[in-house]
């Protein structure tokens, strides 16, 4: 039809769907970004997606962001904060052109929030959403272009875990490489943060390729890991995280 326009939707976590969008390909079509492209359909007078809700846990709900106050919010946060990299980053990138609902976390003040530490990686994973080789899918998100220093740090996660419900940090996001190849900064970030707060958890989100670094980071306080894992089979991992300096058995 003339005029008509392709349509899929992106599910919020806590939604599996069922059927993927269709699609023609046309010759000098661009490849697009790694996204679930779910079908949507008209039915019974409204837009209709083939889904079912499988975790009744609210917090990454569309109705749970409002774009007027978050927009507000990373506008008093980084007008406090004028030269904190992080704050800038999170803000900009982040929460208003991403949408990243953890990043939008941090700049309304609950629940889980990023702290972005790695502009690097030692795993290639075939489905990464920061850094994929040129001429091929385009990355939805970028890489961080800086270290943070431990005071960037400090200056988002202190106040997030002091004061916010369900209080969490975590390093190791969708817009950075390994955290724990930066362990070194990661440590003496949680030994102070540990020194001035107690109150919610520190968490790391890693392929837990280096476990003596993982065993520095509990040492200096850190409370969970989440460990990335495709498969238990060391040749099914290896096909996807094509990873470099470490094996399966790390």
């Amino acid at each position: 039809l003339d005029g008509a326009l392709a349509v899929a939707a992106f599910l919020p976590p806590g939604w599996t769907s069922f059927s993927l969008s269709a699609y023609r390909r046309e010759a000098d079509a661009p490849l697009l970004p790694l996204f679930a492209y779910t079908a949507v359909c008209w039915y019974r007078g409204g837009f209709r997606v083939p889904a079912r809700r499988i975790d009744d846990d609210p917090k990454h709900d569309p109705e749970s962001f409002s774009r007027s106050e978050i927009e507000k919010r990373v506008a008093a946060l980084c007008a406090r904060l004028p030269e904190n990299r992080l704050a800038a980053h999170f803000g900009a990138r982040c929460a208003l052109e991403w949408g990243c609902p953890n990043a939008q976390n941090l700049f309304l003040g609950r629940w889980e929030a990023p702290i972005a530490v790695s502009r690097s990686c030692n795993a290639a994973c075939l489905g990464c959403i920061s850094e994929q080789p040129e001429g091929t899918v385009p990355s939805p998100q970028q890489r961080l272009e800086f270290l943070p220093s431990v005071e960037e740090i400090l200056e988002l996660a202190l106040p997030h875990l002091e004061r916010a419900p369900r209080a969490m940090i975590s390093f190791g996001q969708g817009c950075e490489g390994e955290p724990l190849l930066f362990d070194a900064t990661l440590a003496e970030a949680v030994r102070r943060i540990r020194k001035e707060t107690s109150r919610g958890t520190v968490n790391l989100n890693s392929n837990a390729s280096r476990p003596d670094a993982v065993s520095r980071l509990l040492d200096a306080g850190l409370d969970a890991i989440r460990a990335s894992l495709n498969s238990p089979r060391p040749e099914l991992y290896a096909a996807y995280y094509q990873p470099r300096g470490y094996a399966f058995a790390e």
